[in-house]
């Protein structure tokens, strides 16, 4: 319902919080609520929207994307875990090893239902779409600027690793803000970075819709996922649509993406920055880089119209799946 009109005439904002949801109520317009990040809401309104929800008969369900905080501290997240598993709420997590993590942060195994990512890519957005094919490798970095990714260095690596003068790297950024030019803030030599190598170019969007990520993969050969942590990653699932290499490292749940589509999809090139000091990552990053352009070199350029198709067959099952979750049929 996100983006379009209830029946009081509001309009249901794209990126809605607990906040407008409480000022829209009673809910009796909303049949499931759906949460998938709650790392901004405030503890105490993210329960008594539970409550409202509780209130209504309106079906909460959680999928836990993330088994540790994106932003903010570890206990406040842990706080949020504990409120939603203290009340009625479906959770549905993405990998057994998240189950598993999160059973460990609970003190008890949360009743989760285990549903995969699935795709980014719709198959059917892809139908008429061809990846494009350069003489030299091209890669793709994008997203927001978090603690959680390595872009500056990253990116430094890349422009003195990487001696191919055809070779590119697209960088596509979510818009800068006031916090990512403060004291301690990396944009300035982020940008100051990029400056010193042509073959690096930066695109920035409000927010960049999905056309325009498709666009940006279907031009690159490799996607770099510098993850300092993370716990799943939607921008792996889109490498393995678009037929791109992840250049990723090995942290979270991320092997156990791969581990579900091992056999139809090549493995990424991992590297491992969960042991070790961490000024010896750069070199993990960039021994790992030159293991990709040299798989490149040999790899197919096209998109694997044989996946795709299991990814919409894939894709039917998880509808499935959720209609039981929320409760009713599709």
């Amino acid at each position: 319902m996100n983006g379009t009109e209830i029946p009081s005439g509001a309009m249901v904002p794209t990126a809605v919080d607990a906040t407008w949801l409480l000022e829209h109520g009673p809910l009796t317009w909303l049949d499931v609520l759906h949460l998938h990040h709650i790392d901004f809401e405030d503890l105490a309104v993210l329960e008594r929207l539970l409550d409202a929800c509780l209130d209504n008969g309106v079906t909460v369900v959680f999928t836990a994307h993330d088994t540790r905080p994106m932003v903010g501290s570890a206990e406040d997240f842990t706080a949020r875990l504990r409120i939603l598993h203290s009340a009625e709420v479906s959770w549905v997590c993405l990998t057994e090893r998240s189950v598993a993590k999160l059973t460990e942060i609970l003190g008890e195994r949360p009743d989760a239902a285990l549903i995969p990512h699935g795709y980014v890519a719709a198959p059917e957005a892809l139908a008429d779409l061809e990846r494009e094919s350069r003489g030299s490798s091209q890669y793709l970095m994008f997203g927001a600027s978090r603690a959680s990714r390595d872009q500056l260095s990253t990116m430094a690596n890349w422009s003195l690793g990487i001696a191919d003068p055809d070779s590119a790297l697209h960088v596509l950024l979510r818009a800068f803000s006031p916090a990512d030019f403060a004291e301690g803030g990396r944009a300035p030599l982020f940008l100051e970075t990029a400056r010193h190598d042509p073959r690096i170019r930066l695109t920035m969007r409000p927010y960049p819709t999905d056309e325009e990520v498709i666009r940006a993969g279907l031009a690159a050969d490799a996607l770099l996922l510098p993850y300092l942590w993370s716990s799943h990653s939607g921008q792996l699932e889109l490498a393995f649509d678009l037929n791109l290499l992840p250049v990723c490292s090995l942290t979270g749940h991320l092997p156990e993406q791969y581990e579900q589509h091992k056999g139809l999809v090549e493995e990424p090139e991992w590297f491992d920055w969960s042991q070790g000091h961490p000024n010896l990552f750069g070199e993990k990053f960039l021994a790992a880089l030159e293991n990709a352009a040299a798989r490149l070199a040999s790899r197919p350029h096209r998109l694997d119209r044989q996946f795709l198709d299991y990814r919409a067959e894939e894709h039917q099952a998880i509808l499935a799946q959720y209609a039981l979750v929320y409760g009713g049929d599709l």
